[in-house]
Parts: C-alpha cells; structure tokens; sequence
C-alpha cells in the first residue's frame, strides 16, 4: 500500500474525495489529511507519504507554494495538484515543480482513480528499478574497481583484518597463495612540469605513470597497483628464492621508461618482502621511506629500503593513522574502542624484540597529540596529570611495555571522560543560549534557525540534533509554544484586540495565529478570552 496525503482548506472537500475512491483496491491508503499548506508540510514530515494530493487555494501556504518546498525536502513524493481554476500559468507553475498531474475541481472520481492507477504504474516501476537485482548487479560491477582500490588502501594501511581478508580476496581477484610480498612506491618530481606533457593535465600524471609502472613490470610479476596520496603503489608477489632484487631492477626499468615519457624524475621506493598479506602496514611504511631516500639521492632510481636501513626487522613505526584512530577514540569518549586500539598497537610493537627507546619515541609522539586534544577542548592539563608534570620524566620513570601500555591508557580514559564532560556541558549551554536567544526575539515574525544558528555560530544540522535531545522539542515546536505562552499571558492581562496580540507574538497573519492558538489550547483566542 502506497500512502497518500490530503490537503484541501475546505473540510467537505476532503471528505468528498476520501469517500469517492475504493483507495484500497487501487493500492493505496489515506495516512493524513490537513487543512492549509504549512499543517500539509508539517505532517509530510512526519508521516512520509508516497503521494500528496493538494488544492491550490489554501491559507498561509498555498499548494504550489507546498509543492515547492516537497519537491526540495521530499523529491520522491508524487504531487496531485487540483483546483477550480482552469488557468495556463497555474499549470505552468505545476510543471515547474515536477507535478504529476493537475485536475481540475470539482474533482471527478473516475478521472482520479485513473490518474492515481497511473502514478502507482510509476512508483511499482521507480521500487522495482531500486530492486532490481540485474540493476544492482551492474552498478555493482561497475563500482568493483572503485571498492577494490579502497579495499586495498585499507589493506596496506593496516585497516583489513585476516578474516575480512579472506572473506574479500575473491571478489577483489587478491591471491592469497603467494609466498612473499613487497610493496613498491612511484611518485614524479613534480606534477605540473610533467603536466606540459598532458596538455596540462595534472591529475593525469599519477594514471601515465601507472600505465607505464604496468607494461614494464606485467611480464615479470604478479602485483595489484593503486593511486595513493598521489603516489602509484603495487603490491607485488615475489618469490622467496629470488628475494627483492629482480623486483628493484626492474622498478629501476620503469623509472628510465617513466623518465622519457613523462620528462621529469621519477622517485620509486622498495620495502621489504613480507610472509604475511594482512601485515603490509610495515611494508608501506618501509617503501615511504625509501621513497624519501630516493628523492633524497636524486630521483631516477629504485631505493630498497634494506640497503639504506638494514635493521627494518626491529624497527615499527608509530603510524598516523594510529593516532588518528586513538584520538578519535577519545574524542568519542568510547572507552572500549580506546581500550582495543591501545592493545592492537602494543601488540604490533609485542610481536617484534625493540628496546625501550622505540616504546618511548611512541608515547612522547601520542603525548604530542594528547596535549593538542587538551588544548582543543580547554582541558586544565592539572586536572589529568597534576601539578609539576614533565612528559620527559614521567616516561623515564616506566620500565616495561607494559607499565607503558597501562599509563597510556589511563591517561587516554581522563581525557576522554573529561572532553565527555565537557561535551554535556557545552551542549546544555548551547541549548540554553538558544532558548534565551528565542525569548528575547519571539516577536520577530522572520525569526528561523537559519538566523540563531548564525546568532550561535553553529550548523543547524548540529543545533537541531542538540537542541532536540536538549529540550526534547524541535526549534519550531519551541518557538510555538513561547509564543503560545506569551499569547495567553497578553489575553489573560491586556484587552488588545486578537490582530495586535498575534503581532505582538509574531504573525502577522492574525488567521494563522488563530488556526494555531485553537491547535494548542482547543479553542480560539476570542473564546479564550470570553471565559476569563
């Protein structure tokens, strides 16, 4: 059953077309009806209708005015738009807004079911497309190259665990078989030099390179390539009885060829092998590395990380990504997620020999970021670390990795509960500024989240997600009922006539403030006030 709303100003009216149609037969049911524009919008919102049908002559918002703001917030809804008015421009306004029909009033019930079995065509046919498993599958295909790079910037980053691993490596094409992995960086000396080679092209660079890094390399290896900080990366299978030197001559090939097709140097890094597919994090960061080196000694060239750092075995580095996870973390104030990232870096660090030195350089760097997250949320560093703290000594006086790893942690949990402190607070606060911000400018009839928000320096998607679970009231159902308030106050003590007091409170259609103060209270101002 598809669901249909009604909006018509005339209560006859509506009554009329509900009792004219079989509405269940033809596949759909009345969920609403509303008698102006602005109660029309607001129960669209609310009650998510597939269909609304709706008069052009309404009160304080018209249906071409409605049709408007539902073709901007709700596209999907089918419009029905009817009148007594059999008008070009009317039409016209309905073609604008993406109508599905206009009919002419009084409404005839054979040409409405007819119309709304053709619109159901339409909606059957809109939920089969979005359903349709051969359509899926296509767009499916289509984004696998897209998924597979992300899949494999996820791998090499450190991001994909064994069995994610296992379960995508058919579908992304990923052998699981081989004995041994590196990974291989390019990256040209400068993009808008080799651009003049691309009819200034820039972003082509990275895709020429790759293209040539694939002919050079596709008759000697098996690898899978990706674009990467607009860096190219392969990761290549290698044959351990052959180790890494096959591959870093050949890379080598591909820097002379990428040199006399782009004009430029061409940087290329070489990691390590690796047993372990899931592990190529350390890998990645080893072909950085030399990539860094290769720049360094003058570009042209493939640099092997183990020619120019032999101890990369005992060597892990603190990874950006690492802290980027931990800190998000504790922004969040999730303190298993804290508690796991901790121990999934400890435990990369546990699964090499490193001497203390190498725990240290990591803490000091996660102390650099734990002292900015302080800073960003006005944290008083006493209140996690006490007076008299120095980072230098505090580090020294931990002996073992895992005195270390506990320390950490705690630190990490202060924080955290401390920035969810404050978060409350800030929130409460903000919700506050915002009701006071209304009390005081209630009467301005344009007054919108649009302008408190700017008031607040906040985003009305934020604001609104605050101050709903603040005041348990939308901005719009908090302003209504203040001017309610102030409404009732000025009928209970003033003998100002309904017109200034709905100015006072600010509508400026007397009308509308009527239609919500009986909405609120159940009966109309001027009643109100006769029963005093």
């Amino acid at each position: 059953m598809y669901r249909i709303l009604i909006a018509d100003d005339e209560e006859q009216a509506r009554e009329a077309i509900i009792r004219k149609i079989d509405w269940k037969t033809i596949g759909f049911s009345i969920v609403g009806s509303a008698e102006n524009g602005l109660d029309a919008l607001e129960r669209a919102e609310r009650l998510h209708p597939d269909v609304v049908m709706t008069d052009i002559k309404m009160p304080f918002m018209d249906g071409l005015q409605l049709g408007e703001k539902l073709h901007e917030t709700m596209p999907a809804v089918k419009l029905i738009i009817f009148s007594g008015f059999d008008e070009f421009e009317y039409a016209q306004q309905a073609i604008k807004i993406n109508a599905a029909e206009y009919i002419l009033k009084p409404v005839d019930a054979d040409e409405l079911t007819e119309t709304l079995k053709k619109i159901k065509m339409q909606i059957d046919h809109e939920v089969a497309e979005r359903r349709n498993v051969e359509v899926l599958k296509r767009h499916y295909e289509e984004s696998l190259p897209a998924m597979r790079e992300q899949f494999l910037i996820r791998l090499i980053t450190g991001r994909v665990t064994e069995d994610e691993l296992e379960g995508n490596a058919p579908q992304f094409h990923i052998n699981l078989q081989a004995e041994s992995w590196a990974v291989v960086l390019l990256r040209v000396e400068r993009k808008e030099k080799t651009a003049r080679v691309l009819e200034g092209q820039a972003k082509l660079v990275p895709i020429l390179l790759r293209c040539t890094a694939e002919e050079e390399l596709k008759p000697y290896f098996s690898f899978m390539d990706f674009i990467i900080e607009n860096c190219v990366a392969f990761i290549v299978e290698v044959c351990v009885s052959d180790g890494i030197l096959p591959l870093v001559s050949r890379v080598n090939q591909v820097c002379r060829s990428a040199r006399r097709i782009l004009g430029t140097k061409v940087m290329a890094g070489v990691s390590t092998v690796t047993l372990h597919l899931s592990q190529l994090q350390q890998q990645y960061q080893e072909a950085r590395s030399a990539l860094e080196y290769s720049a360094v000694m003058g570009g042209d060239q493939a640099i092997c990380i183990a020619d120019v750092e032999p101890d990369t075995s005992i060597r892990v580095e603190f990874d950006e990504q690492d802290t980027n996870e931990i800190i998000n973390a504790v922004k969040l104030a999730n303190r298993q997620e804290i508690s796991d990232k901790l121990n999934a870096v400890f435990d990369r660090f546990h699964s090499v020999v490193l001497p203390l030195e190498q725990y240290q350089i990591f803490l000091l760097e996660m102390m650099t970021a734990l002292l900015k997250v302080l800073h960003a949320y006005k944290i008083d560093e006493t209140e996690i670390f006490g007076k008299n703290f120095s980072v230098i000594q505090a580090i020294s006086q931990l002996h073992s990795p895992q005195d270390m790893q506990h320390w950490c942690t705690e630190i990490c949990m202060k924080i955290s509960s401390n920035i969810e402190r404050e978060r409350v607070n800030s929130t409460r606060i903000l919700a506050q500024n915002a009701e006071q911000y209304i009390h005081e400018h209630y009467t301005n009839p344009n007054l919108s989240v649009e302008e408190l928000c700017d008031h607040l320096h906040v985003s009305p998607a934020y604001f609104s997600t605050v101050f709903k679970r603040e005041s348990g009231r939308s901005f719009v159902s908090y302003l209504t009922d203040v001017r309610m308030q102030k409404a009732e106050e000025l009928l209970n003590v003033t003998n100002d006539k309904t017109y200034l007091i709905a100015q006072k409170v600010g509508y400026t259609e007397p009308n509308y403030f009527s239609y919500v103060f009986k909405k609120k209270f159940g009966i109309s101002p001027s009643k109100y006030r006769n029963q005093k």
